[in-house]
């Protein structure tokens, strides 16, 4: 059998979980760090090249959920929203964003609040048009089915509470 003619793969960072009963989880994990790492440099940089630099991914993420549907959001919901447990990671996220002006924060009740400013809706309006013209219009030339992507975004979201139910039973062995 020659090179060419020999299988390669699973492509996985761990051989000795791909070994196990179904190796393409193992290829989905693999693929997910690799895009995760990928995507949040893309934040970051893409954020500086709209004006706003030294952001850490979470924070970036976070403005443009502020400015979503021009709504106030809770901090629980934005804990919720991206399933992040640590609500301090959030808080410190929104204290970096209101000191540099592209949010304000209020209250609702005893529950913490946060709401885009005009400059932070005006950053993600920048963001939006590097984004357009620096990945979307690469991403296009590639000619993906758009909707087999949001397919792969069903898979990856269903995918996520299979991982958070393993997660909780690990947590009581």
């Amino acid at each position: 059998m020659s090179n060419v003619e020999r299988k390669i793969g699973p492509v996985v960072s761990s051989a000795h979980l791909a070994a196990g009963a179904m190796p393409a989880l193992s290829e989905i994990e693999f693929a997910m760090t690799v895009m995760n790492h990928s995507f949040e440099r893309w934040m970051v940089r893409c954020m500086a090249a709209a004006g706003v630099p030294g952001l850490q991914p979470t924070a970036v993420q976070i403005l443009h959920a502020a400015t979503h549907r021009n709504r106030e959001k809770t901090l629980s919901e934005l804990c919720m929203m991206f399933n992040i447990e640590d609500v301090h990671i959030v808080s410190y996220a929104i204290k970096k964003l209101a000191a540099l002006g592209l949010v304000k924060t209020g209250r609702r009740g005893k529950e913490k609040t946060v709401r885009a400013t005009a400059e932070g809706v005006a950053a993600c309006q920048r963001y939006h048009e590097v984004r357009e013209a620096l990945l979307v219009a690469s991403t296009k030339r590639l000619k993906l089915d758009e909707d087999v992507l949001s397919g792969i975004a069903a898979v990856m979201r269903s995918l996520s509470g299979q991982y958070d139910q393993a997660a909780r039973s690990a947590t009581s062995l």
